[in-house]
């Protein structure tokens, strides 16, 4: 089985490797492309535009070519992978990683609390979650760290993650049942967490989704 991960950091790529790993999934292909220019230039406009959501279809229905399924892993590009996308026949199952993980992170109802880093993933992470909340009890909160991503983009993965961990515990401490980490490069931050249950992180979720969706679409 092959699946192609489009990203938008370079550094997502080993936590999608480690989860594959640690899930048991030795025959699985896992093909990485970084597409970095695509969620700056959202940073740049203040979010998701019909131009970028435009270029950004037109990459992943490429990638469908000898892919078993295409997993879209940017959540602030996230609603690219929407009904317009499906109109254009993508041969392959195309799936954003942030819509299993906020699957996920409903299913048991209660306080669900989701971090972001990036300002620019508050818009269509809100909406994803609240529409996945609709079918359950769950009562959703996003919430955007302040200060957390310049830490990322200044190559200080180590405040970045700690800042990331202390938000978490702070959202236990506030009565949360589960946390969610909107972003894959929050992954690690769920190692540092000292309150609650671990948070949930994207990549073995969202992996474990793609594999399903291949496997229905064989």
């Amino acid at each position: 089985m092959r699946i192609v991960c489009l990203h938008t950091a370079d550094s997502n790529i080993t936590l999608f490797d480690a989860a594959a790993r640690a899930a048991g999934y030795e025959s699985l292909e896992l093909v990485h492309v970084v597409r970095a220019d695509l969620l700056a230039a959202a940073e740049r406009a203040g979010g998701l535009t019909d131009e970028i959501a435009a270029q950004t279809r037109e990459v992943l229905l490429t990638l469908t070519d000898n892919a078993d399924a295409v997993l879209l892993n940017c959540s602030t590009l996230g609603p690219c992978v929407d009904e317009a996308l499906a109109a254009q026949a993508a041969p392959m199952p195309v799936l954003r990683a942030d819509a299993a993980l906020a699957q996920r992170a409903v299913e048991g109802g209660g306080k669900v609390v989701v971090l972001c880093t990036v300002s620019t993933t508050l818009d269509p992470t809100t909406h994803l979650f609240a529409q996945a909340a609709t079918r359950t009890a769950a009562n959703v909160e996003v919430q955007l760290i302040g200060g957390a991503w310049e830490r990322f983009r200044a190559g200080d993965t180590a405040a970045y993650l700690s800042t990331i961990a202390a938000a978490t515990d702070a959202a236990y401490e506030n009565g949360a049942d589960v946390v969610a980490f909107a972003q894959t490069s929050m992954a690690g931050a769920a190692l540092l967490v000292t309150h609650g249950t671990k948070p949930l992180t994207t990549p073995a979720i969202a992996l474990a989704a793609a594999v399903r969706a291949a496997a229905l679409a064989a």
